[in-house]
């Protein structure tokens, strides 16, 4: 991009815009150029805008397309394979002042709200009128619904409710050319058309910038209680969980964390009451109400022993199960914090080859020379492979990329997918065609291109 083709851009979003809202200090743009990946972005951004109205969205897309200026549409900057990241000349357009929540209906049991909106503050808003918000990534204390909507984002309650996608029942959106369109009526049914807002959702800000979302609500559950078992291998915590699943007591969440996880969670967090020394843990949780509850605690907890568990610790008390919880959230940091860096896999296979996927991982480990620590979501077989190194390290650098690869090849070779819910960005590009096939690939490529013909929505990322 010339000097007067930049100029004229920014000329024409200081037009548009109030005048706080375009930013183009280097240190500012730096500083939201990388979202929580180990992937760097791949250019320098030419400005930050923050638009706080669906006008405003509008007049800034407007002003790409005319100049073909690329655009990132970005949250709160917690994703973890490089959607969000800068690309050469673009702009980066924030949704942090977009974060209304403008109806909360008990009725109709929806919220409608912006996208800047952090996920915790929409559960706590909507449990205060006696209702309940499911999607729950480990993110959730700061990551933002237009994110989670973006990457259609899952976490620790999918294994009983689902992912964010069951969850939203209508879009407004901002297209390409600044057109602005709803995707669907906020209605429990609408299958007139094609499902416009199922194909938003998890498109990673490549098809339309979301500016307002209608979410399903349900009626709150009852108080979280559960178990915390260990087990003396892997194994033995995976045949727990798949008789948990099969069962009649479903939980609500149904974690695993391997012993490199439980490890690096105690030295990171020890105060969370973590076992030392188990090669395994599951945390099984029930939100059912009264006596059901009490029941699938005692359920999960005679599962466990039936399956080999070295500990059961029952928690019937909220402020354990938090604690807990917390620990669970912080896997991520506490892996980076082994030796400074790490890469976050996020690879989904059937829940009959676990067993083969942790073996393999662990032979992937041992031949790298690298730490990788596994956790997540058991029950529905999206786990989170974390490869730890020394970014200072360029032989442990090589190291994590090359157990990146094959981890990615690994999830494909055992039926699965390389992403479950973080999203491709720029991370994983390299392994779309492996999963999907040169032919699917080319249809979502032709489908971004009518919604974009330009390509100015963030280029590089997703397809």
């Amino acid at each position: 991009m010339t000097a007067p083709t930049e100029n004229a851009v920014l000329a024409d979003l200081r037009a548009a815009l109030p005048a706080e809202a375009v930013v183009t200090d280097p240190a500012a743009l730096g500083a939201r150029s990388q979202d929580g990946s180990a992937t760097p972005p791949t250019g320098a951004a030419l400005a930050l805008v923050q638009p706080a109205t669906t006008a405003e969205v509008s007049a800034v897309l407007r002003t790409a397309h005319a100049h073909g200026v690329p655009v990132v549409p970005q949250g709160a900057l917690s994703g973890l394979a490089g959607g969000a990241n800068a690309v050469p000349g673009a702009v980066l357009l924030s949704t942090a002042r977009m974060t209304e929540i403008r109806r909360i209906d008990p009725v109709d049991q929806v919220a409608v709200v912006q996208p800047g909106v952090i996920t915790r503050d929409l559960v706590d808003a909507v449990a205060a009128r006696g209702l309940f918000y499911p999607p729950d990534p480990a993110s959730y204390g700061i990551s933002t619904i237009g994110g989670n909507i973006a990457t259609n984002a899952g976490g620790m309650r999918c294994v009983k409710y689902g992912v964010t996608r069951d969850f939203v029942r209508a879009l407004e959106v901002v297209l390409a050319d600044g057109t602005v369109i709803r995707t669907a009526p906020g209605t429990v049914k609408a299958v007139a058309g094609l499902d416009l807002t199922g194909l938003v959702v998890g498109s990673e800000g490549t098809l339309a910038v979301v500016t307002e979302a209608t979410l399903g609500l349900l009626p709150a559950p009852g108080p979280d209680r559960g178990v915390c078992a260990t087990f003396g291998s892997v194994a033995d915590a995976l045949d727990a969980a798949n008789a948990l699943v099969a069962s009649a007591h479903r939980p609500s969440t149904l974690e695993l964390l391997d012993d490199v996880v439980l490890a690096a969670l105690a030295a990171y967090d020890p105060d969370a009451g973590l076992p030392v020394g188990a090669r395994a843990m599951l945390l099984v949780i029930t939100d059912e109400p009264g006596d059901r509850g009490a029941q699938d605690v005692a359920t999960y907890a005679a599962v466990a022993r039936e399956h080999g568990a070295v500990g059961v610790d029952e928690a019937h008390d909220p402020e354990r199960l938090h604690a807990l919880m917390r620990a669970r959230r912080a896997f991520n940091q506490a892996m980076r914090a082994v030796r400074g860096g790490s890469i976050n896999e996020d690879v989904a296979v059937p829940r009959t080859r676990l067993p083969d996927l942790l073996e393999r991982l662990a032979d992937i480990s041992a031949q790298v020379g690298l730490p990788i620590g596994t956790g997540g979501h058991v029950g529905d077989g999206n786990l989170h492979p974390v490869i730890a190194f020394d970014p200072a390290d360029p032989a442990q650098v090589t190291a994590a990329a090359e157990a990146h690869s094959r981890i990615l090849g690994l999830a494909v070779e055992l039926g699965g997918t390389v992403t479950g819910e973080h999203g491709i960005g720029t991370e994983k590009r390299g392994a779309l065609v492996g999963e999907l096939g040169e032919r699917v690939l080319a249809i979502q490529r032709g489908i971004k291109q009518v919604l974009d013909p330009t390509g100015v929505l963030n280029p590089g990322k997703k397809l």
